[in-house]
């Protein structure tokens, strides 16, 4: 269907189909032409590769992946929009549509019945009340995927891809870098939507490593993080100990077998001094 970022083409399908935006769901639709083809350009949709594409919309992303990929499996919560992805992706005959909660779908048993023999990244324009919880998902299920290419709001990009060790870095940049390589691709204005949020989007892209950093309890390790960065602004003395509940001369003698100043704040911390904090806490607690 042609004209798809045009708002007057876009209000008179909604109507015809008796559609209204969901706020809770966090709807808003892009109109600006010039995205979706950067994000499938970007995000991997080309010849020998499968999509999974996260939240479609009205289908405008959608169309850019199939003019492109393989083959592309659209997941959409909201049931009010199937008729009018039936309508407006008809053409598209390598897309498969299903209505489904992408928080409770076997991504891997999906990735296996849908692209035996492709290669799978996923695209998304990501509402922005679940973004973390949706990536992380896709991160920790450890799927056999090569990228996730995603807007999100703004501000969500800057702490997503920040690297550990800097001010913007909380859990779920430690999280986000010991799984993939995040890079910010590029910022999408406001006025790009339909309705327009109140905020800017960026587009990023998490590409997936190979091997992840050498930590021996991964559980541990993320309790640990998770733990100290709630105390971002404590020591890590006192963000250790208060967080994990054990004693400070525990704690000081775990920071310091790890080599870390005990006055040194969480988000100071890089990749290998967490992954050695883990070691040395593991390690105090077999002996």
């Amino acid at each position: 269907m042609d004209n798809l970022y045009d708002p007057a083409v876009i209000k008179s399908l909604l109507s015809r189909h008796g559609f209204t935006f969901s706020k809770r769901l966090g709807q808003n639709f892009l109109i600006n032409p010039s995205v979706c083809p950067k994000i499938a350009e970007l995000g991997n949709a080309k010849k020998g590769f499968g999509i999974i594409e996260i939240g479609p919309g009205i289908g405008v992303l959608t169309n850019e992946l199939c003019l492109r990929a393989e083959k592309v499996v659209a997941i959409e919560l909201d049931e009010r929009l199937l008729p009018i992805l039936s309508e407006t992706l008809s053409e598209h005959k390598n897309l498969k549509i299903i209505s489904a909660d992408v928080m409770k779908v076997d991504l891997k048993k999906l990735i296996a019945e849908e692209f035996s023999g492709l290669s799978t990244a996923v695209c998304a324009n990501l509402p922005y009340y679940i973004t973390s919880p949706i990536v992380m998902k896709l991160l920790e299920d450890r799927l056999p995927i090569t990228s996730v290419t995603t807007m999100v709001q703004k501000e969500a990009a800057e702490r997503l891809c920040a690297k550990p060790g800097t001010r913007e870095a909380g859990a779920v940049t430690v999280a986000v870098d010991f799984y993939s390589k995040a890079e910010r691709l590029f910022d999408v204005s406001r006025s790009s939507f339909m309705p327009s949020p109140q905020v800017d989007s960026t587009v990023i892209k998490l590409d997936i490593r190979e091997r992840t950093p050498e930590v021996g309890d991964e559980k541990l390790f993320f309790s640990i993080v998770r733990g100290i960065f709630t105390m971002r602004r404590k020591t890590l003395l006192n963000a250790l100990s208060g967080s994990m509940g054990i004693e400070k001369s525990a704690a000081a003698e775990i920071i310091s077998a790890a080599g870390i100043s005990p006055d040194c704040r969480p988000e100071r911390l890089d990749m290998k001094n967490l992954t050695d904090l883990c070691e040395k806490y593991s390690d105090y607690f077999k002996g």
